[in-house]
């Protein structure tokens, strides 16, 4: 079915990339998940066209064009990179692929043999979903649509193109991506496509970690990432997945916890997926309380259902270790996640909680994360079905991680230093510069714009001609009044956070 008439807006890159091939006398067209993204009013992340051209025509017209091209795979992708456009533009890199149809898929995972088609209704056909299995043309304002794909967008229906099972069977990544495409879009399957999802979960052995890996971790980033994850379990997916998650399933907590380990978990994903964290921080609000299921012992060995979950973040940190040595994800971000895991119970008392242990907190965990510890805690918190997002306790917490981490009123705060004054000044070593520093350090907190090398160097050499007692005075003034400016800013992160 053709359609004309749409309104889309498309970079002018791609236009152009379209109008290049079509002025060569071939056909071409905007193809896939980007025509779905336009008709969904969304922003495509990437762009890809199809085309009747072959690789090697592909390339010589875009190079004719004056563009770069790169061709190395075997699907007859060429990547055509506008050299005009800045590296940022969505369309400085457009990935240009002949119409194709497709052989056998004897291992689940890719076509034994890709042949290019002259018929972009053929290669619309070899497509996954109705949703996807879409081409636009720019130039002629035509959408290509014979699966009904745009009928789908509206209903919020995941359909295979054809019939599920086969499509399935040819990859069983389609699978995953099923529900990869529900938590991305908040779509539901039509019945036949669900069914064939269970019927085929098995068969995800077949797929690469690396594969599995990217479309979890989409799913982990998606706006309906609860549900997403919660779906990958009632397919039977998961379990190739990550099955250390299921274990929480039916794991209670008790105490202040409304839910089972598994439902907090899902909970906790929720709530930083609501709040926009980094993908490392959703991620470890999923697995934060992987380790609990291993370490559940009764409090009181009666029966009463009181449990105690001692250690859980350190086994739960070596689980999740493997889960993401085991999804081959990047040192840096198993990394992050392992302390965030390790310490998400860094304090539970906070009237216990002193300035050296914030202070070991932020050493354990680096600066560049204790926020993000902090935004793991919130989440644990909501997931535990309390509503109040900062209590007291990390009220708390982050006036004392501020107070710890702001720069020191001191000394260290002068633009002038015991090494200048002996090295470049030929001043003597010894207590007096100690009060010198301090006398100093009285005038630039009453007045900060005297805080260059200039003035303090005049000013020190002054000092040092001082009596000694009455420097001493001077420098005695100086520490009281350093102690003052600490405690009024200690007060004030207080007041910010409304704590005592």
């Amino acid at each position: 079915m053709e359609t004309k008439g749409l309104q889309v807006k498309i970079p002018a890159g791609v236009v152009r990339a379209v109008q290049i091939l079509k002025d060569a006398g071939f056909e071409a067209f905007v193809v896939g998940g980007c025509v779905r993204d336009l008709l969904l009013d969304r922003e495509p992340s990437d762009w890809d066209l199809t085309t009747n051209a072959v690789p090697n025509d592909i390339m010589r017209v875009f190079e004719d064009a004056g563009m770069r091209v790169v061709y190395e795979n075997t699907f007859g992708t060429v990547a055509v990179i506008d050299k005009d456009l800045d590296h940022n533009d969505p369309s400085y890199a457009i990935e240009v692929t002949p119409y194709r149809t497709e052989g056998t898929y004897s291992d689940n995972r890719r076509p034994d043999e890709v042949a290019f088609s002259t018929d972009v209704h053929e290669d619309l056909k070899r497509r996954d979903f109705t949703i996807n299995a879409l081409a636009y043309d720019p130039i002629d304002n035509v959408l290509i649509d014979d699966f009904d794909g745009r009928g789908d967008l509206a209903a919020g229906t995941i359909r295979t193109v054809g019939d599920a099972n086969e499509r399935f069977t040819e990859d069983a990544l389609r699978i995953v991506r099923a529900v990869r495409f529900s938590a991305q879009l908040g779509f539901v399957w039509d019945m036949d496509t669900a069914g064939a999802i269970r019927d085929h979960a098995d068969r995800l052995v077949n797929i690469s970690a690396e594969r599995l890996r990217d479309e979890f971790m989409k799913i982990v980033d998606a706006p309906f990432a609860m549900d997403g994850i919660s779906s990958l379990h009632t397919f039977g997916l998961l379990s190739h997945i990550a099955p250390e998650l299921e274990e929480g399933i039916g794991c209670d907590q008790g105490g202040a916890h409304a839910y089972d380990v598994w439902t907090h978990a899902l909970k906790s994903l929720e709530h930083g997926t609501n709040k926009g964290y980094p993908l490392y921080v959703k991620f470890a609000a999923l697995f934060h309380d992987v380790g609990k299921p291993r370490t559940r012992r009764e409090a009181n060995g009666r029966g009463t259902k009181e449990w105690t979950f001692y250690g859980h973040e350190v086994v739960g940190a070596k689980m999740v270790r493997e889960v993401t040595k085991r999804l081959r994800l990047s040192k840096e971000f198993s990394d992050k996640v392992y302390k965030l895991v390790r310490y998400h119970m860094f304090f539970s008392d906070p009237d216990a909680i002193t300035l050296s242990a914030v202070r070991r907190m932020v050493r354990n965990v680096g600066q560049d994360l204790i926020w993000d510890l902090m935004d793991l805690r919130t989440c644990d918190r909501i997931g535990t079905g309390r509503p109040k997002e900062k209590p007291y306790r990390l009220r708390k917490y982050h006036a004392m991680i501020e107070e710890v981490m702001r720069d020191p009123i001191s000394v260290g705060m002068l633009k002038i230093n015991g090494d200048i004054m002996v090295g470049e000044m030929g001043l003597e070593p010894g207590p007096k510069m100690g009060w010198v520093l301090h006398a100093l350090l009285e005038e630039v907190l009453e007045d900060p714009k005297l805080n260059t090398l200039e003035y303090l160097r005049g000013q020190a050499l002054k000092l040092f001609d001082l009596p000694e007692e009455e420097l001493k005075k001077l420098g005695q003034a100086g520490k009281e009044k350093k102690d003052e400016e600490e405690f009024r800013e200690v007060k004030k992160l207080h007041r910010k956070h409304k704590v005592d």
